[in-house]
């Protein structure tokens, strides 16, 4: 044998081993992903399990497919006004995200791309209000929507302190002052308004800022509580977080009532969760690294 030949076979095990890293490598990172993903998905499926479950031993393993059954679900529906609630939050969701969006916006544009004597201390002074936690305004709050402006027990008023969002404000800020002006620029030279540049030529170019602001607003509104248990005394007006509390105590011994009424809570944030995704990642990108 001689020296090339060694060499050759020198070099075929080196690549050999090369290869067998990688994909050791690669099954560990797999491996990884699937212990995360088992971990963020693991109280869903044990609460979609309890709510199938109807033979009430839901700590022991099934012993036949027919201990599984959707009366849970129908019970839930029929004799408590969950579907109510479920259309109140509903409402009160997709609402708030579109004003927020519109608001935070429109509220960004002026602060990203126009040049005025103290835009930064207003931008300062606007980001300054995220240190002031919710409940040390709440009672001024509630005395300014239900005494001033008569909105208490409506869903106005469940809406209204939310679409202003401090956050939605500089996420789509630091959108704006990534685009560059030439866009803008040709626009006003063939005579578009200034609102007309807003919303033919930089607002759709916002839309992986858009997605991100629109799943946590949705989120957020989705899921509150407090202050739609403040402000909507009727029953028929609460929504799906106050409705559940309400479901907790009627219920307390049926765990797979319980947990129907948090899968039916539950599941459209995963669904609106999905249909955004594709922009989410970017648009929470874009607001960490321009400015």
């Amino acid at each position: 044998m001689t020296n090339r030949d060694i060499d050759l076979y020198l070099r075929r095990v080196n690549q050999g081993g090369g290869l067998v890293a990688h994909r050791l490598r690669l099954a560990a990172r797999y491996a990884l992903m699937l212990l995360i993903a088992a971990v963020m998905l693991g109280p869903f499926i044990w609460l979609l399990y309890l709510s199938l479950r109807m033979d009430g031993k839901v700590y022991d393993w099934p012993t036949s497919i027919r201990v599984f059954s959707l009366e849970s679900y129908s019970t839930v529906l029929r004799e408590f006004p969950i579907g109510t609630a479920f259309k109140n939050s509903v409402i009160v969701a997709v609402v708030t995200v579109f004003l927020t969006v519109i608001v935070a916006s429109l509220a960004a544009y002026p602060l990203a791309r126009y040049d005025f004597y103290g835009r930064n201390v207003v931008f300062l002074g606007i980001l300054s209000t995220l240190m002031v936690p919710f409940q040390l305004y709440l009672i001024p709050l509630f005395m300014l929507t239900t005494n001033t402006l008569h909105l208490g027990n409506t869903l106005t008023g469940a809406v209204l302190p939310f679409i202003a969002s401090v956050f939605g404000i500089y996420l789509i800020k630091q959108f704006y002052s990534s685009v560059p002006r030439d866009m803008e620029e040709a626009a006003r030279v063939d005579g578009a308004s200034e609102l007309r540049v807003w919303w033919q030529v930089m607002f759709p170019l916002t839309k992986p800022a858009v997605a991100t602001l629109s799943i946590f607003t949705f989120v957020g509104s989705w899921s509150s509580f407090l202050w739609p248990l403040i402000v909507l005394g009727d029953d028929q007006k609460q929504t799906l977080p106050v409705a559940l509390a309400m479901l907790t105590g009627s219920f307390v011994e049926r765990t797979s009532f319980l947990a129907a009424g948090s899968v039916i809570a539950v599941a459209p944030v995963i669904v609106f969760f999905l249909l955004f995704q594709r922009w989410f990642l970017g648009g929470m990108t874009i607001g960490a690294v321009k400015g």
